[in-house]
């Protein structure tokens, strides 16, 4: 499916900053066919708006770019297709479950142009030692490890945690359970969906 692309000739010729009924229109249908895709944040839909009208539209210029966006987003937010809580809560749900730490989360949506009380409302819900374990299942580390430990491997275990955003104790837990602990622990943690 291409984006609508109709009599861009037209819209160009209008005029230099002329905004047009084609070009909103255009605007609305843009925005879409972009989320019809996937899931954008605001600040995302804008900014991929934006560029594409400075592409599309030759003499739009930057203001005129800017409010082809602004048209968009606030047509898309209206009609309750844009939700910067919901994107977030999604987001942040799925990052725990495939072993993301609050910290790396908390910057995956912040670069996605999510406010900041946003994602710590929405992080209060991640649970970072039930990500901690998602992440070393996925890794086969601590109590899913099927190599014997030396200080070699301990290290890289340890240093994997790190690298992806989990405090030194959370790793130091994870990574000492042993199979009967792990299966307590994951009795106790909230199931998610």
């Amino acid at each position: 499916m291409e984006e609508p692309d109709d009599n861009i000739a037209q819209d160009s010729a209008a005029g230099a900053g002329t905004l047009t009924p084609r070009m909103f229109a255009w605007a609305k249908n843009s925005s879409l066919y972009r989320l019809n895709r996937r899931m954008m944040s605001e600040h995302e839909l804008f900014e991929a708006l934006r560029r594409k009208a400075l592409s599309k539209f030759e003499d739009v210029g930057e203001e005129g770019a800017r409010k082809l966006a602004e048209h968009g987003v606030a047509f898309c937010r209206e009609h309750g297709f844009l939700d910067d809580r919901h994107y977030a809560e999604i987001k942040a749900a799925n990052g725990a479950r495939s072993g993301r730490s609050r910290r790396r989360i908390a910057r995956d949506l912040g670069i996605k142009g999510v406010a900041r009380p946003l994602i710590e409302e929405t992080l209060e819900e991640v649970d970072d030692l039930g990500s901690a374990i998602a992440f070393a299942r996925k890794r086969a580390f601590g109590p899913f490890r099927k190599v014997e430990l030396d200080e070699k491997r301990k290290l890289k275990e340890f240093s994997a945690f790190a690298r992806n955003g989990f405090s030194s104790d959370v790793a130091r837990k994870v990574l000492s359970l042993s199979e009967t602990e792990l299966e307590e622990m994951e009795d106790a943690l909230p199931r998610r969906l």
